[in-house]
């Protein structure tokens, strides 16, 4: 059975997005980057909401041709290609960069995908991750969570039908006060 782990920056406040999807309070530090890069390179098939992969996919595929692309992000655009996706959306007619799209019930595939052999998965999206969340479908939890209050957006946790015990299973601290949280889900 494959693990499903949920895991973005967040604000101290909850939110993984400010108003209008703004990102601008998250930049990463250049450890906190290869952190991301090196999550993306050991995740073995990547679940998207329609929002989340929008944003990526307008920028990820190409970053390593762009003017003043670092060598890290040239790492982290390949990364990202070669990783295998899934992309959830009833309204998008196509997706291209090493994904497949699935327009229906969002459950029963993560479900399906759950149960087959192979390794790790992410999930990425509010809205994709708050349905697997009430499903009871995540496993793991991290939470890199930047030392700034935004005030609203997205949020990283849903309203919920029942408890989620967890078990924190490791801390890290970053740069720039940002502070890695990482909870297993108690089953």
């Amino acid at each position: 059975m494959r693990k499903l782990t949920f895991a973005m920056n967040v604000s101290l406040d909850g939110y993984v997005a400010a108003p209008g999807d703004d990102l601008g309070w998250s930049v990463p530090s250049d450890e906190l980057f290869q952190y991301w890069s090196d999550r993306v390179g050991a995740t073995e098939l990547a679940l998207y909401g329609r929002r989340l992969w929008e944003g990526m996919s307008s920028h990820w595929p190409t970053a390593d041709q762009q003017p003043g692309a670092t060598p890290a992000h040239a790492e982290y655009a390949r990364r990202w290609r070669d990783m295998p996706k899934v992309v959830f959306s009833s309204t998008l007619g196509a997706v291209d960069w090493n994904a497949r799209l699935v327009p229906g019930d969002a459950v029963a595939e993560i479900t399906r995908l759950k149960a087959e052999d192979g390794g790790d998965m992410d999930i990425g999206g509010a809205t994709l991750a708050a349905t697997a969340m009430r499903a009871g479908l995540i496993d793991e939890y991290v939470l890199v969570t930047a030392p700034v209050l935004i005030g609203g957006g997205a949020p990283f946790f849903t309203a919920l039908d029942n408890w989620v015990d967890l078990e924190l299973v490791e801390t890290r601290t970053f740069a720039d006060g940002v502070l890695l949280t990482r909870y297993e889900v108690r089953r």
